[in-house]
């Protein structure tokens, strides 16, 4: 089977169109994670196990990405190894995902162009690390990640541990309450944050807006929301797994550290995040990138659940 064109500038993988054509369960993937989330090799390998684990739960992975000014909505094999290894890849979001279509560039997509792509190609599921949100200091810089416009508008299932812990969590709750994006946890009465099992705000954790224990529970939940016509995304913040956690309080140091290193060198805007994440692999030795894979793997399987559910449903 050849790759299906969606228009002049998207490319539909023959096993993700065969599936979305025959109603079975797809799951998008981000790419940022690969272009800017984690070094070389490890970037390369998560994302072939990701696919497996979606693969292994009875559903088709879909990884998005823009390869040679081409928006892939399914990468092979040597597609994805590539882009694992490509220098300059661009971030790409809402704002400029038509500009590295127009100027044949190669880039990542992140939560908000990802949500974008996966609801153009008829996906409702998408499994992610974490979101952005609104940063540190935002009532300063007005640094506020599009990925929460993205939920506000575009409905699609967003799998994730919850936002990005170097983010302004309970801000960044805010704002997604303001767009009427329904927060649910899975399996806990409180909030995770990323590479911990608790969002912690004062001293106490932060409560779960909404708990629900099971994939199907998810599934029955969007199946209302689109009887009645209620429109944009649905975030499930799913805890990493415990034994993989590195708990809040040894986390806010570490992050304080990373913020301190980001500001003194000047990082700002798009650069911000992926430069904490790699300064946070080196204040915390490997570890936090170890907590990554696992919490990536973690909302793939639970992604891939949510859309066989949903498949089930129809």
């Amino acid at each position: 089977m050849t790759t299906r064109a969606l228009n002049p500038f998207t490319d539909i993988a023959p096993e993700v169109q065969e599936a979305l054509d025959a109603g079975r369960p797809v799951v998008a993937l981000e790419s940022t994670i690969i272009t800017h989330g984690m070094p070389y090799p490890d970037n390369s390998r998560m994302a072939a196990d990701v696919e497996a684990i979606i693969i292994a739960e009875g559903a088709v992975p879909a990884t998005i990405a823009i390869v040679d000014g081409r928006l892939k909505i399914g990468l092979s094999g040597e597609e994805r190894e590539a882009l694992a290894q490509v220098k300059g890849a661009m971030k790409l979001s809402r704002a400029d995902l038509a500009f590295a279509l127009a100027e044949g560039r190669t880039g990542g997509t992140t939560v908000a162009a990802t949500m974008l792509a996966a609801h153009l190609a008829g996906i409702k599921v998408f499994a992610t690390g974490g979101i952005g949100g609104v940063h540190k200091g935002a009532e300063q810089s007005f640094d506020i990640s599009a990925d929460l416009e993205e939920l506000g508008r575009t409905p699609v299932i967003v799998v994730s541990a919850g936002a990005k812990a170097i983010l302004d969590i309970e801000k960044t709750l805010e704002v997604l309450e303001t767009k009427g994006v329904p927060v649910v946890v899975h399996g806990s009465d409180v909030l995770p944050a990323f590479w911990s099992r608790e969002a912690i705000f004062n001293g106490t954790p932060l409560k779960a807006p909404l708990r629900l224990d099971t994939a199907e529970a998810i599934a029955k939940f969007q199946a209302a929301r689109d009887a009645i016509g209620v429109v944009g995304g649905m975030l499930i913040a799913n805890p990493i797994p415990e034994a993989s956690e590195i708990p809040a309080g040894i986390m806010s140091g570490y992050i304080s550290e990373a913020i301190t290193r980001a500001t003194k060198n000047g990082v700002t805007g798009k650069a911000v995040t992926p430069y904490l994440l790699a300064e946070m692999l080196d204040i915390t030795k490997g570890t936090s990138l170890k907590a990554n894979i696992a919490l990536v793997e973690n909302n793939a399987r639970l992604a891939a659940k949510i859309a066989v559910a949903l498949s089930a449903l129809r």
